[in-house]
């Protein structure tokens, strides 16, 4: 006598299971993991707002008397350049915070020509704390730079007597 369970069992085919769903059914929790860790870690260092992404987009000849600006090493043209000078001091007044992406932060710049050969840099850093106000006026033939003000003097001996 031969059961018809059997017969049943034996007309339906068998599923088989996918490799691969199987494969990732038993690594998920691995695979979340690591995309986890992308997203929390490296993700923000990519995206991370800094001072020279913050300045606005200008003319080709303004972006110039910017390089050189922010190019100035001091004397000796090595060390210490006045953009690194920016950025340590308002790291010092904002530490452990990402203040260039803080929705207070306002940064302003213009570069306005005085003559022919010298133009004049103001840059603001204005955040919930307060401001910072930097003014220069910088020769774009002698690549000379002078301060207006007593934060942005004090920016430039600091590039100029940087070991």
């Amino acid at each position: 006598m031969v059961r018809k369970t059997k017969k049943k069992d034996e007309e339906q085919p068998k599923k088989k299971k996918s490799e691969l769903g199987a494969f990732l059914k038993k690594r998920a929790p691995i695979y979340l993991a690591v995309i986890a860790m992308l997203v929390i870690f490296v993700v923000p260092e990519l995206t991370k707002g800094s001072l020279e992404k913050s300045f606005p987009e200008l003319a080709e000849n303004e972006q110039q008397i910017m390089d050189i600006l922010m190019q100035y090493a001091g004397p000796n043209e090595e060390g210490l350049t006045v953009m690194d000078a920016i950025t340590d001091k308002i790291d010092e007044e904002y530490p452990d915070e990402k203040i260039y992406d803080h929705k207070k932060t306002v940064i302003d710049l213009s570069v306005a020509s005085v003559n022919s050969d010298e133009y004049n840099v103001v840059l603001n850093f204005a955040s919930y704390k307060g401001e910072i106000n930097f003014d220069w006026n910088v020769n774009s033939v002698t690549k000379e730079i002078t301060s207006n003000n007593p934060e942005s003097k004090h920016l430039i001996d600091i590039v100029n007597f940087y070991d």
